[in-house]
């Protein structure tokens, strides 16, 4: 199983590139984690936000492998305990399915991205920036592989 992170928008702050890099670094090697940015499409004035994210969109498909699962990363999604996150990540390591998870741009994603989705996740109920939320994602990944390999939990 790989699995990388596609993300729209391609300039953070420098402590998101940070915080991210550091919790990349500690993924387990067999996925080759990685992050692939596409820079945000230009709105304009008269321009519609629906223009912006079709552009997006299209440029977050063509980035996708046919066999590859899509996890959208969306506020209407679907939340999950550290645990039940920990769970997932053992099924999909089991199938050996390659993961690309997916953060969308300003105004979401296109209606052709979320069709394409297989699953979507909610990291909060809390509307959150797009950098803190490449950084929470990243977190949650590696707290999940670390209880599903049986590192220590303080919940426990």
């Amino acid at each position: 199983m790989h699995i990388r992170l596609i993300a729209i928008g391609d300039r953070q702050p420098s402590w998101v590139d940070s915080a991210f890099t550091d919790y990349a670094g500690r993924m387990p090697r067999q996925w080759r984690f990685c992050l692939q940015e596409i820079a945000a499409a230009k709105r304009t004035r008269g321009g519609s936000a629906d223009s912006a994210t079709e552009a997006e969109g299209k440029k977050v498909l063509a980035k996708m492998k046919p066999a590859e699962q899509m996890i959208l990363l969306d506020e209407h999604g679907r939340q999950y305990t550290s645990r039940e996150l920990a769970g997932k990540l053992d099924d999909w390591q089991t199938v050996g399915q390659d993961i690309a998870f997916v953060i969308g741009g300003p105004d979401g994603v296109s209606a052709a991205v979320r069709q394409r989705a297989d699953l979507c996740w909610s990291l909060s109920k809390l509307t959150l920036p797009h950098g803190l939320a490449r950084v929470l994602f990243a977190e949650q990944l590696y707290r999940g592989w670390s209880l599903m390999t049986g590192h220590p939990y303080h919940r426990d």
